[in-house]
């Protein structure tokens, strides 16, 4: 809403580029208004660099988990901290910069891909800059053979492009962005087999280097994970790597063996 009061923001430290170090100290939460928690007591060290998986079933609290990490919402009781500063000490247009986001829902808007693919830097990216995006997200052949390439015109929400082709859109934007830390929602089981490998290669580019967090979806993600944590009813149940959860059995291998149908 256009009347709406602007976000709360007192932080005071500025923020050029996080080294992507994330502490979550006994953190819990409840909506505004809401009844009850979606996140309980949940502490955890999110090493910089590291690709670390959330997995559990739908509810377990995974999206709301990176709603406090971008700083949506404030912690009910708990802290989080980026490189072992409180993230509410940090001037909030600095620290959303911080992060790049790959949701599931493709925000595109009737404007060019150029504009779309630069949302928010469009007077300073260079097309040099423009083009190791799409092609970092392997979405450049596509965009070159649409009539006017980087200057096509894309009607609201992406209309006439594949799930595919947005996506990689998205992941153009992220890689532009050249946020450190990467919060990716894959959610690409809807994608035909060509498209899920293509956007599998790009996210694996993209997220070299930075710390990234993924919700998982898929059995190939979670496998390549430095970690991963395993929540249920807003709580973290288990961490640790593929080999060792499915070794103690438990949640971890059940939602495996499913296949995680109930992500």
């Amino acid at each position: 809403q256009i009347d709406a009061p602007p976000e709360p923001d007192q932080g005071q430290l500025a923020l050029e580029r996080a080294r992507g170090d994330i502490v979550l100290d006994k953190v819990s939460f409840t909506y505004p208004g809401a009844e009850g928690s979606v996140l309980t007591d949940i502490s955890l060290h999110i090493p910089a660099g590291k690709m670390v998986a959330f997995v559990g079933r739908s509810g377990a609290g995974k999206s709301s988990l990176m709603h406090l990490l971008c700083r949506f919402y404030a912690p009910s009781a708990g802290s989080i901290t980026l490189d072992d500063q409180p993230i509410a000490d940090f001037q909030l247009d600095d620290y959303r910069r911080q992060f790049g986001l790959v949701s599931q829902r493709v925000v595109l808007f009737s404007d060019t891909v150029r504009a779309n693919v630069a949302f928010g830097q469009l007077d300073t990216v260079t097309d040099a800059a423009l083009n190791n995006a799409l092609e970092t997200a392997q979405a450049a052949a596509f965009v070159e053979a649409m009539p006017g390439g980087w200057d096509a015109t894309l009607g609201d929400g992406g209309s006439g492009l594949s799930g595919g082709q947005k996506q990689r859109l998205a992941i153009a934007r992220a890689v532009l962005k050249d946020a450190p830390v990467l919060i990716l929602d894959e959610a690409t089981s809807a994608l035909d087999n060509e498209s899920e490998a293509a956007i599998q290669a790009s996210l694996e580019a993209v997220s070299a280097g930075r710390t990234t967090l993924v919700i998982a979806h898929r059995l190939s993600t979670v496998e390549r994970a430095d970690m991963i944590v395993v929540m249920d009813e807003g709580r973290v149940v288990a961490t640790g790597t593929h080999t060792d959860l499915i070794a103690e059995g438990g949640l971890y291998a059940n939602l495996y063996h499913q296949g995680f149908a109930a992500s």
